[in-house]
């Protein structure tokens, strides 16, 4: 099994390679995980630096000392791949986040969509993108990833707009029988550049935010016959887009 992954702040190794994790992280890896010498462990930063470690001691109950003696750099893959994640109720953004990042997406972006229940505002939104972005973290390592999935600020309607305008292919997930839609299965995809894909909240899309999104050169898409919650969409189509474009090879 690949080894356990910790997040630092750093790779700055004293003498000889020697490398002290401490705090919350030497906290879990010697009290939770209960790693001993010998045992693999990697390093990461979560924006692409990692180290591949030995474990060499521990310390009391939250310092894990391995030998550290080279960082490595994983590169971005592409294409980069965005979801426009409309805001859930209760915890199933946390869900949406979790499951997008286990299966690779790269950046998740919450959006206050006019029909969306929950709305962040002041100190709850703030709370809310904390979890979102505490859950990434977790989940990535987790997944034994490197190189986490950026979650943004929230953004409106007019801004992922804008982002959509940027993207070299640009799909708004949406299923309607008066909205002419294409299956993203047989959607012509970039293997290169970026991809962004819009999930609306459970109420669907509006049609205004619809002919806002066109303008700015997104098309409608749909995943297939059945109808899938906001919560589970987004992973769906990551995993699509990520079979698709070669990523998964």
């Amino acid at each position: 099994m690949t080894a356990p992954v910790f997040v630092v702040d750093h790779f700055d190794a004293g003498s000889g390679g020697r490398y002290v994790l401490e705090g919350a992280e030497g906290r879990h890896a010697v009290s939770v995980k209960r790693m001993r010498p010998g045992e693999d462990v990697i390093l990461t930063n979560g924006t692409g630096m990692w180290a591949d470690c030995v474990v060499l001691d521990t310390e009391g109950k939250d310092r894990l000392i391995v030998q550290l003696d080279s960082v490595s750099e994983e590169a971005p893959e592409t294409p980069h791949i965005t979801v426009v994640q409309a805001l859930p109720k209760g915890d199933r953004g946390e869900v949406a986040v979790e499951t997008m990042t286990e299966t690779g997406v790269d950046a998740v972006v919450p959006w206050a969509a006019s029909r969306c229940i929950t709305q962040w505002k002041g100190d709850r939104g703030a709370r809310a993108l904390a979890k979102w972005r505490a859950t990434a973290r977790e989940a990535g390592k987790q997944s034994r990833r490197v190189r986490f999935p950026e979650i943004a600020g929230a953004m409106s309607t007019k801004q992922v707009a804008a982002l959509l305008a940027t993207a070299d292919f640009a799909g708004v997930l949406h299923e309607d029988r008066d909205a002419d839609s294409e299956a993203l299965a047989v959607a012509e995809l970039p293997t290169e550049g970026s991809i962004v894909l819009v999930v609306g909240p459970e109420g669907g899309v509006s049609p205004e935010e619809l002919a806002a999104f066109a303008a700015a050169g997104a098309r409608p898409y749909r995943l297939g016959h059945s109808v899938l919650r906001t919560s589970t969409a987004g992973t769906a189509a990551t995993v699509l887009v990520m079979a698709r474009t070669g990523r998964w090879s």
